[in-house]
């Protein structure tokens, strides 16, 4: 049962999954920007190779720069096109499925990271869904988010989406992401990663 997203939500999706990487930071297609979310994302994850899924993994650019830091990544998505694409793009240095990023359909105490990039913000009960991705985790595993209040007024600000993980973990590190590599120019909104090392 998908207990995170509607069959409309999942429609939309699919409609966005052949034109979604065309912004910088969907598909990673521009070295600089590449190498800009690598050197974000690639110092919170433990030593290679760890067990990582990547929750509403769009079109899996980001499942595959983890992979090619030599990790285990198992990408999730609900949409059917962006499960085809991210395939397609990833070839066999990951797994992708589609899945309910609100509820992801591994074990208990399998993984060593829960990482999601806008997606907590857009699920009905991201509380409960936290709650969920924690449950994933290893002893020592690390819940990694990437989130934002864009200016369009969608999203989650930085204190709110702290204070969801703060329910469900003890320590709770905020960065902003403002560096203009990240996103292909300049941004005025807050955009922002959470880090749950413990």
């Amino acid at each position: 049962m998908l207990f995170g997203m509607t069959k409309d939500v999942r429609e939309f999706w699919d409609a966005q999954a052949a034109s979604f990487d065309e912004e910088p930071d969907h598909g990673l297609l521009d070295p600089e920007v590449r190498a800009a979310w690598a050197e974000v994302l690639l110092p919170e994850m433990p030593r290679a190779p760890a067990r990582v899924v990547d929750l509403g993994c769009g079109t899996g650019s980001v499942t595959l720069l983890l992979a090619r830091a030599g990790h285990d990544v198992h990408g999730v998505d609900l949409s059917d096109g962006m499960v085809a694409a991210a395939r397609a793009k990833v070839g066999a240095s990951a797994r992708v499925s589609r899945g309910d990023a609100a509820d992801p359909p591994f074990e208990p105490t399998s993984v060593d990271v829960v990482f999601a990039r806008h997606v907590l913000w857009a699920l009905p009960d991201p509380d409960t869904a936290v709650a969920r991705w924690v449950r994933l985790l290893r002893p020592g595993g690390r819940l990694v988010l990437v989130e934002g209040l864009w200016s369009t007024g969608s999203g989650i600000s930085a204190a709110r989406c702290r204070d969801l993980v703060g329910r469900h973990r003890e320590e709770v590190v905020v960065k902003r992401l403002d560096d203009p590599g990240l996103w292909g120019g300049p941004i005025s909104d807050e955009r922002y990663l959470v880090t749950s090392p413990n």
